[in-house]
């Protein structure tokens, strides 16, 4: 905690922070392969592409109040990093102070100066250390799975429905993000 205060603006209450924790993730046609229900003693076939399009959601998530903010964008890079940032800014309520819990990525180096929002940067290597990750697996997991893309808004539409899906289920957010 003494991390925090440290790091918040002079005139900020620690009463209205607000943990937030940010990352991004690769959505393409070289997807993942998962388990499927299939009957007993058949061999399921699962076809997986080849191809290389691809797109990143990024993604940030508030285990306390279970909100989310997430963007599809073409690339990983700091405009993308600003825009998203942007965007959790104005999720964040009239009064409250996000701190955005983010890991080290070449394109997390810029100075982005957003009034309700402060920066803690994760130790290198150290990807357990953001709850986000679980998000990935889940979301990959349930809905972009063992799926086939034809082309690029196919990729979008899929990432998109995927979050959205995510997004409306407040209580896995919370339980999947939050650490007691």
């Amino acid at each position: 905690m003494e991390q925090v205060t440290a790091i918040l603006p002079e005139d900020t209450k620690l009463s209205d922070v607000d943990i937030w924790f940010q990352d991004e993730t690769r959505i393409g046609q070289q997807g993942s392969i998962t388990r499927i229900w299939h009957y007993r003693g058949k061999r399921p076939r699962v076809v997986r592409q080849q191809q290389f399009i691809s797109t990143y959601l990024y993604g940030a998530v508030c285990p306390a109040t279970g909100q989310s903010v997430g963007l599809i964008m073409p690339y990983a890079n700091g405009e993308c990093m600003k825009r998203h940032l942007q965007a959790i800014s104005q999720a964040v309520p009239k009064g409250r102070h996000a701190v955005v819990v983010m890991d080290g990525a070449v394109w997390h180096k810029e100075r982005y100066n957003l009034p309700n929002l402060t920066i803690l940067k994760l130790p290198p290597y150290s990807p357990e250390l953001n709850p986000i990750e679980q998000v990935w697996q889940y979301i990959k997991q349930h809905w972009l799975s063992n799926r086939c893309f034809d082309n690029y808004e196919a990729i979008v539409d899929a990432a998109c429905q995927a979050w959205c899906n995510f997004a409306k289920q407040v209580a896995t957010v919370k339980s999947l993000t939050a650490r007691h």
